[in-house]
Order: C-alpha cells, then sequence, then structure tokens
C-alpha cells in the first residue's frame, strides 16, 4: 500500500496519531471518496490499524516529520511527460507542427515546463529529445504520484497505449493528459483510453498545480474526469491574466533538460526558448494554440520580469549562443517588443523571435540594433487569394516589403510555406514557388497544411469532405490528410520536395550555406549533416 500526501497530524504516542490524516488520496479517489479524511485517536485506532507502522508511515519523502510532533506538507510528486510518439517525432508544446521533421529538431517543452515549475515535486523527461524508449519511460516514471502527458492529434493513439502500459505498471498512478487535443476532445479522450484518470483542459499550469496539492477534481475548473463510469466535465478555467504570477521554466530547464538537444536548424546551436506572452491577435483558420489555447487577445510578461528571466538565462547557461521568443507573434505589440529589444542590449546577447509580415520598419531597426539575429515568419502561400482564404490578414505585397526590409537591415528570415490550404490548386503551388524564389529568405519551411480539430480549418474540412487520411503516416511522417475538386493528395504532397529543390537547389542559396559553413567547423560539421539528413528524410518520406 502506498501512503501519499497531504497529511496533517500529531504523535501522541508510540503507534498512534491524532488529526486528520488523509490515507491513499488515489486510492480513494478510485472509490469516490478522494479527500476524506480519517481520524486517528489513541492507541485503539492507529496507524498500524490501518496497516501502517511509525516507521512506514514517516518514511515517506511526501512530507517532513519531527519529533515535536509537526508535519510540513510538500504535495504530491509529478511527473511530466512529453511522449516519444513516434521516433524523431516533436509533438511537444512548442511544436505547431506535430510530425517527424525533414531534419532533426526539437523544441523546447515550455508548457510543461510552465507547469512543472508550479509543483514543487516534479520532474519532466522529454523522452523524444532524450530518445528514451516506453520501457524506460516507465521505469522513469517510479515512485511518482502523478502523471502528465502532453499528447497531440497524431500522437494519441500511441500516447493511450503508453498511458495503459503505465497504469498497469503502477496502479495508483493519477494519470491525465493536456495540450489542443485533450482540450478539444476531453471525452473522446477519456472514453479512448481506460488508464486515463482526468483531463486538463486549456491553460493547464494551476489546474496540475491544484491537483498536485490535493483538491478534489469536482471542486477545480478546466478539468473532465471518469467517476464511476460517468465523464464529467468541469466549468473551464478562465485564461491567465497575470502572466508575471507564473514563475520562471528556466530551473526546470537546468535540472531536467539537455539543451544540447535542442535544434532548430536556422537557429544556433544550442539555443534556448521562452514565452514572453500568450496567445495572438491574428485570424489564421489554420493555427492550432490561438484557436485551442492561447486565445486570440496577446497576453504578456512585463518588459521588467522578462529581461529578469533573461538575465538570469544568461547567467545559467553561459554556453547558449542564441535566445529565442517562442511567442506566437513577439512583434504583436510593436512597442513593447522595442523596450524589451533595449533591455536586451544591455545585456549583450543574440536572439531571435516570431512575427508577423506588417512589423512596422521602425521596430526592425531597433530590435536589430538590438542584438536580433533572425525573424521567423509564416508567409504561408504566394496566393493573395489563398492568404484571405485562411484570414491571414497579410498580402503577399507585404511579405515582399518585409523580406526586402529585413535584408536591407542585415536581419536573417525564415520563412514558412504550407502547400493544401483552402483553395490551393496546382497553379497557386506554382505561384507559392515563384514567390518563394523571388523573396529570397534566407531558409524556408515547407509543410502540408493539417486540419487540427478545435480550428476553423478542421471545421471546414469535415464540412466540405475533404479529408482523405490521418494528419501522420505510422511514423510520423506528415501525409496530405485533405483534397480537393482538381488536386489530390498525392499532388499535396509530392509538392513539398518540388518547393524545397525549386527553392534551395538554385546558385544563391547553395552559396549562402557555403559562406555559414566556411565560418566554423562546427556549423560545416551541422550543415553536412542536415542535408545529408534532408535527403535522406526525402526519399523515406515516400516508404
Amino acid at each position: 500500500m502506498t501512503f501519499l500526501p497531504m497529511i496533517r497530524c500529531k504523535r501522541i504516542n508510540s503507534g498512534s496519531w491524532k488529526g486528520p490524516l488523509s490515507v491513499s488520496l488515489i486510492e480513494k479517489f478510485r472509490a469516490g471518496q478522494r479527500g476524506a479524511s480519517y481520524f486517528l485517536d489513541g492507541p485503539s485506532l492507529s496507524g498500524r490499524d490501518l496497516g501502517y507502522t511509525e516507521e512506514n508511515l514517516f518514511s515517506t519523502d511526501a512530507f517532513t516529520y519531527s519529533p515535536n510532533g509537526e508535519s510540513t506538507e510538500m504535495g504530491l510528486q509529478v511527473f511530466f511527460l512529453n511522449p516519444s510518439s513516434y521516433e524523431g517525432f516533436d509533438g511537444g508544446a512548442g511544436s505547431r507542427y506535430q510530425a517527424r521533421r525533414e531534419v532533426r529538431s526539437f523544441w523546447y517543452p515550455t508548457w510543461l515546463a510552465q507547469a512543472a515549475a508550479l509543483c514543487e515535486r516534479s520532474r519532466l523527461l522529454d523522452a523524444p529529445a532524450e530518445e528514451k524508449s516506453s520501457e524506460e519511460i516507465i521505469l522513469a516514471a517510479k515512485g511518482f504520484d502523478i502523471l502528465i502527458i502532453y499528447t497531440s492529434t497524431p500522437g494519441y493513439a500511441n500516447d493511450a497505449k503508453l498511458a495503459e502500459s503505465l497504469k498497469e505498471a503502477y496502479p495508483h498512478l493519477l494519470i491525465g493528459m493536456v495540450g489542443p487535443h485533450a482540450t478539444v476532445l476531453p471525452e473522446e479522450i477519456l472514453k479512448g483510453c481506460r488508464a486515463l484518470d482526468f483531463v486538463a483542459r486549456g491553460e493547464f499550469d494551476y489546474t496540475v498545480a491544484e491537483i498536485a496539492g490535493g483538491k478534489d477534481l469536482s471542486e477545480m475548473q478546466g478539468v473532465s474526469y471518469a467517476r464511476e463510469g460517468k465523464i464529467l466535465h468541469n466549468p473551464d478555467r478562465p485564461p491567465i491574466r497575470d502572466m508575471d504570477a507564473l514563475p520562471s521554466v528556466l530551473d526546470v530547464y537546468r535540472r531536467d533538460l539537455n539543451i544540447r538537444n535542442y535544434f532548430i536548424g536556422y537557429l544556433l546551436h544550442p539555443y534556448l526558448s521562452i514565452y514572453t506572452g500568450r496567445g495572438c491577435p491574428g485570424r489564421c483558420t489554420f493555427c492550432l494554440w490561438p484557436q485551442t489555447i492561447g486565445g486570440r487577445v496577446y497576453r504578456t510578461r512585463s518588459v521588467e520580469s522578462v529581461l529578469e528571466e533573461m538575465a538570469r538565462a544568461k547567467k545559467m547557461f553561459p554556453e547558449v549562443k542564441e535566445f529565442f521568443f517562442d511567442d506566437d507573434t513577439f512583434t504583436a505589440d510593436p512597442l513593447r517588443a522595442e523596450k524589451i529589444a533595449e533591455g536586451l542590449k544591455k545585456l549583450g546577447v543574440t536572439w531571435s523571435c516570431s512575427a508577423r509580415a506588417n512589423v512596422p520598419e521602425r521596430t526592425l531597426r531597433v530590435m536589430k540594433d538590438c542584438g536580433l539575429r533572425c525573424i521567423m515568419v509564416g508567409v504561408e502561400s504566394g496566393s493573395d487569394q489563398i492568404l484571405k482564404n485562411i484570414g491571414k490578414g497579410i498580402t503577399t505585397a507585404q511579405a515582399h516589403r518585409f523580406v526586402k526590409t529585413c535584408r536591407e537591415l542585415g536581419i536573417l528570415t525564415h520563412a514558412t510555406f504550407m502547400v493544401g490550404l483552402p483553395g490551393e490548386t496546382r497553379e497557386t503551388i506554382r505561384q507559392s514557388i515563384r514567390f518563394a524564389r523571388e523573396l529570397d529568405p534566407d531558409t524556408i519551411q515547407v509543410s502540408i497544411a493539417s486540419p487540427y480539430p478545435g480550428t476553423e480549418f478542421y471545421r471546414q474540412a469535415v464540412e466540405n469532405g475533404w479529408f482523405v487520411s490521418d494528419l501522420v503516416s505510422s511514423s510520423g511522417v506528415q501525409k496530405a490528410s485533405i483534397e480537393y475538386e482538381g488536386l489530390s493528395g498525392g499532388e499535396i504532397f509530392d509538392a513539398v520536395e518540388v518547393f524545397y529543390r525549386r527553392f534551395y537547389f538554385r546558385p544563391r542559396p547553395i552559396l549562402r550555406i557555403l559562406k555559414t559553413m566556411a565560418k566554423d567547423r562546427e556549423t560545416c560539421r551541422r550543415r553536412l549533416g542536415e542535408a545529408k539528413e534532408f535527403l535522406n528524410f526525402m526519399r523515406s518520406r515516400r516508404g
């Protein structure tokens, strides 16, 4: 039998305690009595009467016990897991397209790290980055009371199997899932995995912290859970307003992550990413996070909070060559972005960020002068009609001016494109490829448009019968899950490789790559390795 907190008791005499004693919260949760208390009063009813001895009761590290009879609450032990849904799969929080990459790369599991920072007795395991097998994950979870699994739409089936194995290994483990997929489809997720005890919907930071503190599931917002054969849904938890109240993720990063495991092709290595805010005012119909968890309002930390964390990050991680602000749109508030940039200049750090192609030239100049190296910008398509179809709010003319201005200022650009968006035709694909070559950003990423549950794009795909397959293959590689009249899924899938080849197999991109390789041996080795990975991936994705 496992003894779990919370405990409030005083020792009266040998083998007997007085006070409310919650005996195995998780055992009683399963009996529908979670949070009930047993009162031990005198030698006639002691800890031994319930199967505990003074030795095994007070040897647990779930609380501290002192001879004067006082105990100190510490909270349940929480294991946060970004699972290895597929080999090389990046489906964790921070990943906007959950799939295997053309080149091995991983975003930081910042959402999980943020929640872990709120729980005093926690551990975060990023299994894909650590290359951990299911067997190793199960061993790592030993001794924990609560397991939080970040799941994704493509990874859920495999994540559910892992949850079943974990429950079989540790029957008393309380298991919950979080993330956009869990937020949108909590009932389906709970019904599809009997090992699950709950789903924390939306922003799960404080929800998980409350569970770790022993609060009953029925008493908290933002939770769906199974009890007595029924699925119950509590009211939604309001979005977090005071972003400064959230603790820094840096201590969790240092304790649980190896930052050298995190690669992004267009960023220096090693890099480190943080959020300065959540949400995005954009109205893109395909974008997952703003429509499921982050929201359409950009909720930000204060400039002072961001700069304080960056000063700590510089000291804690001196090996980091570049910091990345992973907000959906860091420049949504240009004046705030400028103030943060001015503070970063004093710190002397190199940094990059995400942006829309409507950043004022003044803001770009300020940021460049203050250490900005690269901007990730979503261009999406070379067709203005498709940009209108997806609610992008940006035109191709704006994108052209933006990339041109960045080039003139010496800011590198990483432009992201998609094929298969609503209204796509063979001609619009060719138009996007021509536009990408004309823009000539420093690097590009090409993805297949994926309709995730919870997005307007998903609703359109269902209503119009566009779906033809799952989002990813059995190996975690992106598939063309939709097709349109006159444009098959196979053509959308093939367009990715054509797009990459037409863009990169030109003199200018090749020359740019060679110049970066000539700077130092490490960059040279990295680029050669990435080229090999890329070509191998393009061959294997057809398998």
